[in-house]
């Protein structure tokens, strides 16, 4: 059973950069064939993908959100990260982190991020 928990600031300034963490227990993130992503879901909307970090460290992005968005990881506390550059009340949702593995889908709960001044 893999556990995700994202973490960060729930309130963002517009024009700043939107930064998250997840936290991952019971794998590892370089795991073979593991593949950590980024969604969120804006209000009254539907599930969004922004983008992935391979278990080799490759990150892929949404075609829209590639120039803001970055995905990296860091091996050694076992978490990923999100940075969304240049935020915007549009960027206002509920964000999850999940891992699609050959197995199964696990997801965090969501952490609310609002962009408002």
């Amino acid at each position: 059973q893999v556990q995700l928990q994202e973490s960060g600031p729930g309130l963002v300034k517009p024009s700043q950069t939107l930064s998250l963490t997840c936290t991952v227990s019971g794998a590892s993130i370089t795991t073979n064939y593991h593949a950590w992503s980024w969604i969120r879901q804006p209000p009254g909307k539907g599930l969004e993908w922004m983008g992935v970090i391979d278990y080799d460290g490759k990150s892929y992005y949404s075609p829209s959100l590639k120039s803001r968005t970055s995905i990296s990881r860091d091996t050694t506390k076992n978490q990923f990260s999100l940075q969304l550059s240049s935020a915007t009340p549009e960027d206002t949702a509920v964000y999850y982190c999940n891992v699609v593995t050959n197995m199964a889908t696990f997801w965090g709960q969501g952490t609310q991020v609002t962009v408002s001044s």
